[in-house]
């Protein structure tokens, strides 16, 4: 299965935030799209990283007394720099394995050096799911029709 046909299913829409924005602004926008992750764009709207729960789980856990709160940091001082990133003509199955080898869970979809979309791990399942069982109905409807 192509990208873009997961796109197609779920939309190209995009949660995007400013690298100069407070980590409590990326939260909040978090909570608001109900994502993972949040693309980190600049002001001409280019890529420049990508915020993740887990990025801000990680600070939580190495902030120590005396520094500022996680929450009144810039996104950019935790943001993952190097992002992975696909074309929508790129596989399911090429996604699930930079996925797998970066143990990432969110890729944003760039066409033409324009983001086109994100696709998280839940997405490229659940695409896998619905191409199996179509598959398994497809089979069962050949063996049920007498043909051997």
């Amino acid at each position: 299965m192509l990208i873009e046909h997961i796109l197609y299913a779920k939309g190209h829409d995009v949660a995007t935030i400013g690298p100069d924005a407070s980590v409590a602004e990326a939260v909040a926008l978090l909570q608001e799209h109900n994502v993972g992750a949040l693309v980190v764009v600049d002001a001409e709207s280019r890529i420049v990283g990508i915020l993740s729960e887990r990025d801000i789980v990680r600070a939580l856990a190495e902030e120590t007394i005396g520094h500022t709160s996680i929450l009144e940091r810039q996104v950019s001082d935790l943001m993952t720099r190097e992002v992975a990133t696909c074309g929508s003509r790129s596989t399911a199955n090429e996604l699930m394995r930079i996925m797998t080898d970066r143990r990432i869970r969110h890729v944003p979809v760039i066409d033409e050096d324009s983001l086109n979309g994100i696709v998280s791990i839940g997405d490229v399942v659940k695409s896998r799911i619905e191409e199996l069982e179509t598959e398994a109905g497809t089979l069962h409807d050949y063996l049920s029709s007498g043909r051997t």
